[in-house]
């Protein structure tokens, strides 16, 4: 069997990166971009670091900003006939996650008319065609949707996330900017920060890994456990190296997938809107409770890589221990509120049962029970 990696042809990384979006436009040949951004976004004047440049160039563009935190099939169809409309030949997708999975469900949709309907994009769908070219510039350090080939889109009518997995959707380039994620409030920084490790960890334990992945995830470990505090308080440094941190970390996941912790925080936020970061911590030293006994020697790594002291002298029980509670250490640091009070106890059931149907479970190390879900849900009440 052939391990595959699937990245962008082109990454920039650094202070002033986005300067290079002109350059990107300009030698590919589009001539006009569709600027897909969240409307807080727009508000809070950050797409406007983008669009000014593209302004200055005499670049036109039309913004299109029905965007939703967790979106919907309704924000990605709507977005489809926006592009149609528009007449642009390439997206700058400015944002977190959800602008960056809209994006790449309208390109496929663009490219792909034949899955218009949205929901038959699910899983990994026969798409023949690349999406629209897409230049993506995160504006959080945690999804990595700039480098991953999937994204996710809610089913509001039937509460659930779908996750679609399609190599045809990776950016052509990403833009990398730390600056374009400093006015990140602290408690998205946090949580984003904390779906980042998450990412790094689920990647490094998943039944898919292999040594290259191995590499990028211990790395994006050690980068987010080292610079994840000083981000939350809005530090040059810490910003820099979460938004290293974060993109390594997709680098990895992207190409090997991830596990129980991530099809349950979909399920959180397909029922109840919990936003996907805040969900993904807060399930992740549960998750990794649960799979201590199935990742052989990885935890005492994970342990290292957060920094802890003396993991080769540590039993098996003591290291794995040593990494989860580091895990529930990092995620205290930064505020991440240890319970979920909108978990109802009466659909403990279906909770367990959509998170065992999708697609992220599979990828997990150890096969779990809808009973062992619910108990894990449960924790959380």
């Amino acid at each position: 069997m052939a391990n595959r990696i699937s990245l962008n042809g082109t990454s920039y990384h650094g202070a002033g990166a986005i300067g290079e979006i002109v350059n990107e436009v300009n030698q590919r040949g589009f001539k006009k971009a569709f600027v897909a951004s969240d409307p807080d976004l727009i508000k809070f004047g950050v797409t406007a670091k983008v669009t000014d440049l593209l302004d200055e160039a005499g670049i036109p563009y039309s913004v299109y900003s029905d965007i939703k935190p967790n979106p919907t099939i309704e924000n990605v169809k709507n977005g489809v006939a926006a592009f149609k409309e528009s007449e642009a030949d390439c997206i700058i997708a400015i944002g977190g996650g959800s602008s960056m999975d809209t994006s790449k469900a309208i390109g496929i949709i663009i490219t792909n008319p034949e899955f218009e309907d949205v929901r038959s994009l699910e899983g990994v769908a026969p798409t023949k065609n690349p999406c629209v070219p897409i230049i993506a510039v995160p504006t959080t350090a945690g999804t990595a949707a700039e480098v991953t080939i999937n994204y996710v889109i809610t089913d509001v009518e039937k509460q659930r996330k779908f996750v679609c997995v399609d190599t045809h959707d990776m950016p052509i380039v990403a833009v990398v900017d730390p600056e374009m994620m400093s006015t990140m409030p602290k408690g998205l920084t946090a949580a984003t920060g904390m779906d980042a490790l998450t990412h790094a960890i689920e990647g490094y334990i998943t039944k898919g890994a292999w040594e290259m992945t191995d590499m990028f995830h211990l790395e994006a470990i050690k980068l987010i456990s080292q610079n994840l505090r000083a981000a939350v308080a809005n530090e040059k440094e810490g910003r820099e190296g979460m938004a290293l941190g974060q993109y390594i970390a997709g680098m990895g996941f992207s190409n090997v997938g991830l596990g129980i912790d991530h099809s349950m925080a979909h399920t959180l936020s397909a029922h109840y809107d919990t936003p996907h970061g805040m969900a993904c911590a807060q399930l992740l030293p549960i998750s990794m409770e649960f799979n201590r006994d199935y990742t052989g020697e990885k935890y005492r790594e994970i342990a290292r890589a957060m920094g802890v002291d003396g993991v080769d002298a540590m039993s098996q029980e003591e290291y794995r221990d040593a990494a989860i509670a580091a895990v529930r250490q990092l995620s205290e640091d930064v505020a991440i509120p240890a319970k979920n009070d909108r978990i109802v106890e009466a659909e403990l059931e279906q909770l367990a049962e959509d998170a065992l149907n999708d697609a992220c479970y599979p990828g997990n190390p150890r096969e779990a029970t809808k009973e062992q879900v619910i108990e894990m849900f449960r924790q959380l009440m």
